[in-house]
């Protein structure tokens, strides 16, 4: 066990954990911070995706030990009133079917329109790939997305 200092979501914590522990758990079992998901374990669906400094990256190959000084940012983190202009796009495009993948989803999305404000939609499917949604609501979240960049 080793203790870490984090920033995650603006907040500083402290964690007692093994280095190895990936920050999907840590989040999860040690700060409660459960809109993250466990999909698939290897960073193949994209059910896990945080930003680190703004950077999407799947948090279930991610081990606490890696993280050192840089930022986490969680759905949570995202908007508190769930006033993130993703957040409401989804809403009104009703995208979500079981939600499962969602956070995951939202939080590339953010990642995306951070870098590039106005995403063509091939640079939308680009940049989603690997983000998988066993509902198929592929076009609802581009038209999300969509309409997320266009409200800036």
């Amino acid at each position: 066990m080793a203790r870490f200092q984090l920033t995650v979501n603006g907040r500083d914590v402290e964690v007692d954990v093994d280095p190895g522990t990936p920050v999907l758990w840590v989040l999860r079992d040690h700060l409660q911070l459960v809109g993250t998901k466990y999909g698939c374990g290897i960073a193949r669906c994209g059910a896990c995706t945080i930003h680190l400094n703004g950077v999407a990256v799947r948090s279930c190959v991610l081990p606490v030990s890696s993280v050192g000084e840089q930022a986490i940012t969680t759905i949570e983190g995202l908007s508190a009133d769930g006033t993130h202009p993703l957040q409401q796009a989804w809403l009104e495009h009703d995208v979500p079917q079981c939600g499962y993948c969602q956070a995951g989803q939202i939080m590339s999305a953010a990642a995306l329109l951070a870098r590039n404000p106005s995403p063509s939609d091939e640079e939308i499917d680009a940049a989603m790939n690997g983000n998988l949604c066993r509902c198929g609501t592929y076009l609802r979240i581009r038209a999300a997305i969509r309409t997320a960049a266009a409200r800036g």
